[in-house]
């Protein structure tokens, strides 16, 4: 599929990693429409993408909500006539020991990271479908296949949206949608409480992740890499 003047969903569009697809994608001529909790930073985000003569356009949504997520998937058919790609990339990080996290921190992982990517995939496919195919991209993380302390909810998330990622190719790949999820290492970003610094320069930089996201894009149609791992190339010695 020739995605140029073909919209795009990102999830999580305002910061870090998802903002910097917003960007790739709108640079390769697509329309995008992104989604965060904060209108302010939609709005933000929107102003500044249109800043650069792409179309763009978003609205506020916690990816929790079933209904938030279906309301943006709407507003993107509204704005733009349809919907071909779908990044579900909002996430958030919680690092703690088991003993020391709450059920309500529990259930804010698994409901963003892994509910917020079921919730986008089940209200995106129909229109999918009804545009003749489309691609879903699930920004994952090494994390889910690399378990660690303290990183148990998190972990948890990953692993659960892999397999979903893997099952979910299966079942819609003959109606040419494709399903592939990115596993990044360590991102320079302010994700989870990091810090966006030079100390930090050897992790990979949300533009990195973009870059991948819109390679897969630019695949044959008989191409489908389902599972991209990408990790720093020079991380400090142990």
């Amino acid at each position: 599929m020739d995605y140029e003047g073909k919209t795009a969903i990102v999830t999580g569009g305002t910061k870090g990693i998802g903002r910097a697809i917003a960007g790739a994608l709108a640079g390769e001529g697509m329309n995008v429409c992104v989604g965060a909790r904060s209108l302010d930073e939609v709005k933000q985000t929107v102003r500044e993408l249109e800043g650069t003569g792409a179309s763009a356009t978003g609205a506020a949504c916690d990816v929790r909500v079933y209904e938030e997520v279906e309301a943006l998937v709407a507003h993107a058919v509204e704005e733009f006539g349809g919907v071909e790609v779908l990044v579900n990339n909002a996430g958030v990080g919680l690092f703690k020991p088991v003993e020391e996290t709450s059920p309500e921190e529990f259930r804010t992982v698994l409901e963003t990271n892994l509910f917020g990517v079921f919730h986008g995939c089940r209200a995106a496919i129909p229109e999918m479908k009804r545009r003749g195919g489309g691609y879903i991209i699930n920004i994952s993380s090494l994390a889910g296949a690399n378990p660690h302390p303290k990183m148990s909810a998190y972990n948890a998330s990953k692993f659960a949206l892999n397999g979903f990622s893997e099952a979910l190719m299966q079942e819609v790949r003959h109606e040419r949608i494709k399903v592939s999820y990115v596993m990044p290492g360590s991102v320079n970003t302010e994700f989870g409480g990091g810090t966006v610094s030079e100390e930090n320069a050897w992790q990979l930089q949300p533009e990195d992740i973009a870059r991948v996201v819109v390679g897969l894009l630019q695949h044959d149609a008989r191409s489908l890499p389902s599972r991209v791992e990408i990790r720093p190339s020079m991380p400090p010695k142990k």
